[in-house]
C-alpha cells in the first residue's frame, strides 16, 4: 500500500486496526411516524475509515448498513432532484441564484406538520421502535442549505457533538454535513416537514376584501427596515432577527411556519394576515446567501457584492434620496410594496408639484413623485428581468408610496415586449398625474382606497402646477371662506394647464356612527366631492346650519389620523373583511337597513344645503353679472347636486347587494388551502367578532398616542 492510500484510511489519532463487522440501521419518518414519504430515496453512509455504503431506502423509509468498521456512521442524502416537476426544474435551472434542490427536500415539502401551528411534536409513535430517536431537518443531511429555513428548536437533538469529534480526531474523512448514527442500534430520524406560510392573495383583477386587508399590511410593512444582519458586506451568512422587518417576516418567520402579526414597529394591536400553508419552495422567497455557491455573493466583490438586502430592498439614502420599497416573489406572484412619506427628503418631493412629462407613457405627472419613481425604476426592472416568469405583479403603496406605485405600475404596463399582468392597490395616495396621464393609464387595474377624511388624496389640487417654493408661501397668505374653502381643498377649480386627476377605482371607507359608542364602517364609491372631501362623520351628525366642507387645509389636520395605516387604514380594512365575510356567510346585504336610511337621510339633507347655497349665490350677483369665480362656484355646485343623485343610486345598489365568495376573497377562494387558511385566521381571538357586521376595533392607548403625533408633511400640500 502506498503512502497516499495509507493516509486516506489511517491517522495517528485512530486505532491502527479498527474492527469490522458492525451494523447500523436507520429509518426516516414524518411527524406522524410514517416512513412511506421517504421510501425509495437514495442515501450514502460513511463509516469511521471512510468506507461508503450507498443504497436506497425501502418502501417504509428503512435501510441497514452491515459489516462496517467500528464507530459511528455518517448519513447524508444529497442526491439532486430529477427535475421532473416544473416548479423545481425552474428553480434549479434559473440563471440567477439556481437552487440546489435535493430529492429529500422535495419529499419533505410533500409532508405535513402534526400540529397545525408548526410546533414540533414531542412524542412520535415511531419512538417505540427506535434505539435512538432524532429530530432532524433537511439542511442536516444536505451539503448546501443556505436556501433552507433556519433550524427550529428540537426535543431530540442530533449528535452534532459526535460529528464534530469525528472531524477533530480525524476518524475517517472530514464530514462537513450529515447525521452521525449510533452503531449497532436502530436510529429513527424524524424529518421536519418543509412547509412555509405565505400571505393569501387573489390574483384576479376584481376588487376583493381579502386583498384590501392583506395589501394594507404589506404596504405598512414597507415602512420597516429589511433587518439583515450584517446589513452590509456579509462574509459567510446572514440572519434576520429584527422583528418587525421585511427580512424577518419572509426570511425567518414565515419560512419557519410562524404566524407573525407585527408589521409596524409601534404596533400593539394584533392584525394577522391570512396565511396559506404551502410547500417551502412556493413561499415568498428571500434569495439565499452563499459565497461558496454564488460568486456574486463573495465579499471580494466590494460594492458590487450581492446579498438579500440589496436584492430585495431599495433605499436610496446614500444617493441623496429616501425612497424605500421591497420586492419578493413566489411561483404565482411578484409582490412590490412602496413606502410613503417618512422623512424630510420625502416631504420635499411631496411638495414639488411642478408637472413634468411622463416619459414612459403619456401626459404629465407630479415632478416630486416622478423623481422618486425614477430612483426606484432600475432596481425593479433588474429584479423582474431575473425572476419574472409569468407571475402576476401585485404592487401596493401608501401615501407617497401609492403615487410612486401608480407611476411604476403604468411604466411596467407600457414596457415593450413584456406583457406584464399588473394589479395595483393604493392607500391614501395623492393625485399623481394630469388628465392626459389618467386617460392614457385607463387600462391599468388600480383599486384606490380613501379613508374617511384623509387629507392627502385631496392634493395636489387639480390646478397646482408650480414648484413648492412658489405656491407654499402663496397658500399661507390665502384667505378663503364659505364654499370657497371646499373648492380650494378639493380642487374643483384650477388655473391653467391640464388638471391633476385621480386614477383608479375609488373605494371610500366611511364610518357610520349611531351614537357615542356604536359605529360601523361602510366601503363604497360615493361619487361626490362632498362625501369624498369631508369627514363623513360630520355629514351624518346633526347639522348646525353650516355648509359641510373639507375646510381650510391646515385646520383639516385635526383629521390627520385618518391618513395613518396602523391607526386607520388597517382597522378599516379589517372591519371591511369581517363585515363582508359575515354578509356572505349569512346571505344578507352588505349594508344594513339602519345604515341605509341614516346615510340616505344625510344625503338628502346635504342636497338641500347645496341648493340653499346656490340660491344665496344668485342674490349676490352684482349689476355686471356673475364674476368668473362666481360662475365657477355655481357650476361646481350644480355638478355636485348631480353627483349626489348618483351617490344615492349607488347607495341603493349597495343596500341590495349580496356578496359572493369571489367578492370577499377573489380567486383565492379556489385555492386548495383556502378553507384551512380562513379557519386558521378565524382561530385568533381578534378575528372572532360575532356581531352581524364588524365595526372598527377599538384603538389601544399606545395607538391613541401614536395618532396624536404630528402628521406626515405630505398631508400639508
Amino acid at each position: 500500500m502506498d503512502k497516499e492510500q495509507e493516509d486516506s484510511f489511517f491517522s495517528s489519532k485512530m486505532l491502527a486496526c479498527p474492527l469490522r463487522g458492525h451494523w447500523t440501521s436507520f429509518q426516516l419518518v414524518d411527524e406522524f411516524g410514517d416512513g412511506k414519504p421517504y421510501g425509495g430515496l437514495s442515501y450514502t453512509a460513511v463509516d469511521s475509515v471512510g468506507q461508503a455504503f450507498s443504497g436506497r431506502l425501502n418502501g417504509e423509509g428503512f435501510a441497514k448498513v452491515e459489516n462496517h468498521y467500528r464507530g459511528p456512521v455518517v448519513l447524508t442524502m444529497d442526491a439532486p432532484h430529477s427535475r421532473i416537476h416544473k416548479l423545481y426544474a425552474r428553480l434549479m435551472d434559473r440563471i440567477h441564484y439556481p437552487l440546489p434542490i435535493t430529492e429529500l427536500q422535495v419529499r419533505a415539502e410533500q409532508t405535513r406538520f402534526f400540529h397545525e401551528d408548526g410546533f414540533r411534536r414531542e412524542h412520535n409513535p415511531a419512538i417505540k421502535d427506535a434505539d435512538v430517536f432524532l429530530q432532524v431537518e433537511v439542511r442536516d443531511l444536505v451539503r448546501q442549505g443556505a436556501h433552507l429555513p433556519p433550524v427550529v428548536k428540537r426535543f431530540y437533538e442530533p449528535q452534532s457533538s459526535l460529528l464534530r469529534a469525528m472531524n477533530e480526531l480525524g476518524i475517517g474523512p472530514e464530514h462537513p454535513f450529515g447525521i452521525a448514527l449510533s452503531p449497532n442500534q436502530h436510529n429513527v430520524l424524524e424529518v421536519r416537514p418543509l412547509r412555509a406560510l405565505r400571505p393569501l392573495l387573489s390574483t384576479d383583477d376584481q376588487f376583493c376584501a381579502l386583498n384590501l386587508y392583506q395589501l394594507a399590511l404589506m404596504a405598512t410593512l414597507s415602512y420597516t427596515d429589511f433587518g439583515q444582519d450584517p446589513a452590509k458586506r456579509p462574509v459567510d451568512k446572514v440572519r434576520f432577527a429584527e422583528d418587525p422587518s421585511v427580512g424577518h417576516l419572509f426570511g425567518e418567520a414565515l419560512a419557519g411556519f410562524r404566524e407573525n402579526w407585527r408589521i409596524d414597529k409601534g404596533q400593539r394591536q394584533r392584525f394577522y394576515p391570512l396565511y396559506e400553508d404551502v410547500p417551502y419552495s412556493k413561499r415568498l422567497e428571500i434569495l439565499p446567501f452563499d459565497p461558496t455557491l454564488y460568486a456574486s455573493n463573495h465579499p471580494d466583490k466590494g460594492e458590487d457584492q450581492e446579498h438579500p438586502a440589496n436584492q430585495h430592498f431599495f433605499d436610496d439614502q446614500e444617493d441623496g434620496g429616501d425612497t424605500q420599497a421591497f420586492i419578493c416573489h413566489h411561483d404565482e406572484v411578484i409582490l412590490i410594496a412602496v413606502r410613503g412619506t417618512a422623512s424630510l427628503k420625502d416631504a420635499i418631493r411631496d411638495v414639488d408639484a411642478l408637472q413634468v412629462p411622463f416619459e414612459e407613457g403619456v401626459g404629465k405627472v407630479h415632478k416630486g413623485f416622478y423623481d422618486a419613481f425614477r430612483a426606484i425604476k432600475e432596481f425593479v426592472l433588474r429584479y423582474l428581468d431575473r425572476f419574472h416568469a409569468g407571475q402576476k405583479i401585485i404592487i401596493c403603496g401608501h401615501s407617497l408610496g401609492g403615487a410612486i406605485a401608480l407611476l411604476l405600475a403604468e411604466a411596467l404596463r407600457r414596457r415593450p415586449a413584456t406583457n406584464y399582468n399588473i394589479l395595483l392597490y393604493t392607500y391614501g395616495a395623492p393625485r399623481t398625474g394630469d388628465a392626459d396621464f389618467v386617460q392614457g393609464a385607463a387600462e391599468l387595474v388600480h383599486h384606490r382606497m380613501v379613508n374617511n377624511n384623509d387629507p392627502v388624496p385631496g392634493v395636489p389640487a387639480r390646478w397646482m402646477d408650480a414648484n413648492w417654493k412658489v405656491w407654499v408661501p402663496g397658500l399661507t397668505m390665502t384667505a378663503l371662506s364659505g364654499y370657497g374653502l371646499l373648492l380650494f381643498g378639493t380642487g374643483l377649480v384650477r388655473v391653467g394647464g391640464a388638471p391633476y386627476e385621480h386614477h383608479g377605482q375609488q373605494q371610500h371607507f366611511m364610518p357610520v356612527r349611531f351614537g357615542e359608542k356604536d359605529s360601523s364602517a361602510v366601503l363604497w364609491d360615493p361619487a361626490c366631492e362632498s362625501i369624498e372631501g369631508t369627514a363623513c362623520s360630520r355629514i351624518l351628525q346633526k347639522w348646525r346650519g353650516d355648509m359641510p366642507m373639507r375646510g381650510n387645509l391646515l385646520a383639516q389636520l385635526i383629521d390627520y389620523q385618518d391618513h395613518m395605516m396602523v391607526a386607520s387604514y388597517i382597522p378599516f380594512a379589517w372591519a371591511t373583511l369581517r363585515r363582508w365575510q359575515q354578509a356572505q356567510e349569512s346571505g344578507r346585504t352588505v349594508v344594513t337597513g339602519h345604515e341605509y336610511h341614516l346615510i340616505d337621510n344625510a344625503l338628502t339633507t346635504l342636497k338641500a344645503k347645496l341648493q340653499e347655497y346656490a340660491r344665496e349665490m344668485r342674490y349676490d350677483v352684482g349689476p355686471r353679472g356673475a364674476t368668473e369665480a362666481q360662475s365657477a362656484v355655481r357650476s361646481a355646485l350644480s355638478r355636485e347636486q348631480g353627483r349626489l343623485e348618483q351617490t344615492r343610486d349607488r347607495l341603493l345598489t349597495l343596500y341590495a347587494r349580496r356578496l359572493t365568495l369571489a367578492d370577499v376573497y377573489g380567486n383565492a377562494a379556489q385555492s386548495a388551502e383556502f378553507a384551512s387558511s380562513v379557519a386558521r385566521w378565524a382561530k385568533h381571538t381578534e378575528n372572532q367578532q360575532s356581531e352581524q357586521y364588524a365595526s372598527l376595533p377599538p384603538l389601544l392607548d399606545s395607538e391613541r398616542r401614536l395618532a396624536a403625533q404630528p402628521l406626515d408633511i405630505d398631508s400639508y400640500v
